[in-house]
């Protein structure tokens, strides 16, 4: 005789007790959270403070309600003093990240998806140059990519900022990785039916690499938007600036603003936060699939 179960599950009776593991690591993941979480509240706090009680305590976590005052994002948002371009930089770095993490994905994935899916001469040779490039460090190509560059006639604009980096190859890795491990009886299936190379690459294949899509879209994101080397190098008039090379140009010899660059870091923080809220149940498990396949 079927027993009827109650929409929550099991009931009370038939539910196992916290165990000392599962109560140790509630503990420790609690800990953890509040280091996490720690930094951030000193930040906020911080923004609410005038300059002159930074310059003297420095950062902490001390409430002085005569002190605080949202008179740092006042400024901001009214777009006067210091800060007066901040809407400016923050647009920037919003249309560069923007097309950077879309135009990357684009690019990357079709690139790893075609060294793991096609055979070809060369390919071995291409994922070894992909993983020699993945130990090379910026600073050793940033002047061949000046030069590059300037010749391009694309200083001082997005696409400078933008072109050089597009395909990465830690994505082009990370993509190939994964599609390492899907069925390539798919493509045979979609061949079958009359589909083409490109489309069975996006209406087949790209459905399947969702998690890689999630995880890569987090990472190369937050890689764009706190980009502040090659956008300083490229970028040179003031209005085109991104935030981080914004945020640094508030300190300068004749008067530090860190009451405005705090509160200004503190709204640079949302994007990430919200691209993060939508991208997070991909991020995990792309991470774990796209590191192990192959």
């Amino acid at each position: 005789m079927l027993r009827h179960v109650p929409e929550g599950g099991l009931t009370m009776a038939e539910r196992k007790p916290w165990s000392l593991n599962g109560i140790l690591i509630l503990l420790l993941l609690a800990v953890l959270g509040f280091f996490a979480l720690f930094p951030l509240y000193a930040l906020f706090l911080a923004s609410l403070k005038p300059s002159q009680e930074l310059l003297r305590y420095g950062l902490n976590v001390r409430w002085d309600l005569h002190l605080m005052t949202f008179k740092n994002y006042i400024s901001i948002f009214s777009g006067t003093g210091a800060a007066k371009n901040y809407y400016l930089w923050y647009g920037n770095s919003l249309l560069i990240t923007a097309l950077f993490t879309l135009l990357c994905l684009f690019f990357s994935s079709m690139v790893g998806y075609g060294l793991a899916m096609y055979q070809f001469r060369g390919k071995a040779i291409v994922f070894v140059m992909v993983l020699a490039l993945m130990m090379v460090p910026l600073e050793i190509i940033l002047l061949p990519l000046y030069k590059l560059t300037v010749n391009l006639h694309m200083m001082d604009s997005v696409w400078g900022v933008i072109l050089p980096f597009i395909v990465g190859p830690l994505p082009v890795f990370f993509f190939r990785q994964y599609a390492a491990g899907l069925p390539k009886d798919f493509l045979d299936a979609g061949r079958i039916d009359g589909c083409t190379e490109f489309g069975i690459f996006f209406r087949i294949m790209a459905p399947l690499m969702a998690p890689a899509f999630g995880a890569m879209a987090i990472l190369q994101a937050l890689g764009a938007w706190n980009n502040f080397l090659w956008p300083l190098i490229v970028l040179k008039t003031g209005e085109k600036l991104t935030l981080p090379i914004g945020l640094s140009s508030l300190l300068t010899p004749y008067g530090n603003n860190y009451d405005v660059l705090i509160a200004g870091s503190v709204l640079a923080i949302a994007p990430i936060l919200i691209l993060f809220v939508f991208f997070q149940r991909y991020f995990v498990s792309g991470l774990t699939v796209g590191g192990v396949k192959g």
